[in-house]
């Protein structure tokens, strides 16, 4: 470790020390109905939301926690697996898991690593050195991560807890705990999206952008790439990196998005307070920003455009597929084309059922679709598939009543966009949105412990201050 890094490591001891206020422990240890421990609140996800979350709580005094990730150490998140662009997409100074402490943002990481000189040439964070960030940072913070920890199922536990089935290995444990966040990043309520044209081919042509591509099979191949967002731009390019003989991007608008709303949305107000808006607004905000889609930039369109083999076709939705014994025959509006190999770039639908861990109470986690009926021309049957989240986060029932548990699950995902913005998987909008859920976290702690609360203060008798002079009567003041 360079000099520079262990001193920023003394550094940001000394800071969170000065800031560690108040420091008094107020949660009471909670005992399982397995005679075991349970936490306070365990985080599923040790991605850069995860570890942001963890930070957060230990700053307010929230120990007992545990973070879980599918994930081997250093492959949190999308960073070294699917994300195919060399660098992130957001400027460089934006803020995010350091929740605004000075010491602790990719700025000063970077700068003890590389050098001030380094920080003041870069244009854009290359996504290698986030990732070793976000390893930094946790480890700095010491935040308690499982690896290789699979999260199987959520039930509800006697004495108000919740039980998490969790994976390890090839043993299968039981964690107790009060809270559960669910910090899945992208994939949080549902998967990835294959047009319905192609879920009869064979697996072994279609790929989602998140899937672990062979990019060096496609060598010599007809790639087809469906949608028209940065990620299949990114596999567009990789796969023409990779050395496709030619690579066709299919975009169902009649014209590419090239507006990044994200870039207008990213201020203080819009991301602390759409969540405070009524129903209406919030929908007709977030409504305008997703059915425009998230834009790419100059550099992602260059990586393609630069190859003489790449095509953007605009206007053509695949309307049917089909096998024709040597490749696959894609129809369009603008006409047939062939194809090795489809990648799909086109997003995320809400399928509660086929999470795991939700499937035991799936059907009562109530969507936008059950909670508002937006006017005639402000309608999307998929945004209305949203969970319609609570003011931290929780689930709340489609059937009041039939499983109250679930107020005890948050959700902090690409899904709970719907509800608060672009908070769940952003990194524009963290230093807001996760102070907003760690107080709705605290705020369900303390109020669950309210009479014991009440009864401690009851009880408190410590003197401030000993009085040794004797009292006098008002008649011998002299």
């Amino acid at each position: 470790m360079s000099d520079a890094l262990t001193q920023l490591e003394a550094d940001i001891r000394a800071d969170l020390a000065r800031i560690a206020h108040p420091g008094a422990a107020w949660l009471e240890p909670k005992t399982g109905p397995d005679g075991k421990p349970a936490l306070d609140v365990l985080i599923v996800g040790a991605g850069q939301s995860g570890v942001a979350i963890g930070f957060g709580l230990m700053r307010s005094r929230v120990s007992n926690i545990l973070l879980l990730d599918k994930a081997e150490e250093g492959k949190e998140g999308p960073w070294l697996t699917y994300a195919r662009m060399p660098t992130l997409r957001s400027p460089k100074d934006y803020t995010g898991p350091d929740l605004d402490i000075p010491s602790l943002t990719y700025q000063s990481w970077h700068e003890a690593r590389f050098g001030t000189a380094s920080w003041r040439t870069l244009d854009l964070i290359p996504r290698g050195h986030w990732a070793e960030y976000l390893l930094w940072l946790r480890r700095t913070i010491g935040l308690p991560v499982c690896n290789s920890c699979e999260l199987l199922e959520i039930v509800p536990a006697p004495g108000g807890l919740l039980a998490a089935r969790v994976k390890r290995a090839d043993a299968v444990e039981t964690l107790h705990a009060r809270k559960i966040v669910l910090a899945t990043g992208q994939e949080g309520m549902g998967g990835w999206m294959i047009p319905e044209p192609l879920r009869g081919l064979p697996a072994s042509s279609v790929a989602t952008v998140a899937d672990d591509i062979d990019f060096d099979s496609l060598r010599g191949k007809r790639v087809a790439v469906i949608g028209a967002g940065a990620s299949a731009f990114d596999n567009a390019a990789t796969a023409l990196e990779a050395g496709a003989a030619w690579v066709y991007l299919l975009c169902r608008r009649a014209q590419i998005q090239v507006i990044q709303p994200y870039r207008w949305l990213t201020f203080r107000g819009f991301l602390r307070h759409l969540s405070d808006l009524d129903d209406a607004w919030r929908w007709r905000f977030m409504r305008a920003i997703l059915e425009m889609r998230e834009g790419f930039p100059q550099a992602t369109y260059d990586r393609c455009a630069r190859h003489a083999n790449f095509t953007l076709h605009e206007g053509a939705p695949v309307e049917a597929a089909r096998e024709t014994g040597t490749a696959i025959e894609l129809q369009t509006p603008r006409g047939a084309l062939m194809a090795d190999f489809m990648i799909c770039g086109t997003g995320i639908d809400m399928s509660f059922a086929d999470r795991g861990e939700l499937r035991g109470f799936a059907d009562n986690i109530a969507t936008w679709a059950d909670c508002y009926q937006p006017p005639e021309g402000e309608r999307n049957a998929r945004l209305g598939r949203f969970p319609y989240l609570a003011d931290d986060y929780a689930f709340t029932e489609r059937v009041p009543g039939e499983t109250p548990w679930i107020s005890n699950i948050h959700l902090f995902a690409i899904a709970s966009t719907m509800s608060f913005g672009p908070s769940g998987s952003s990194i524009n909008a963290m230093t807001t949105a996760v102070p907003k859920l760690v107080h709705g976290l605290t705020r369900g702690l303390f109020c669950a412990d309210v009479e014991r609360h009440w009864a401690s203060l009851s009880a408190y008798d410590v003197p401030q201050a000993v009085v040794t002079r004797p009292a006098r009567n008002m008649g011998e003041a002299r």
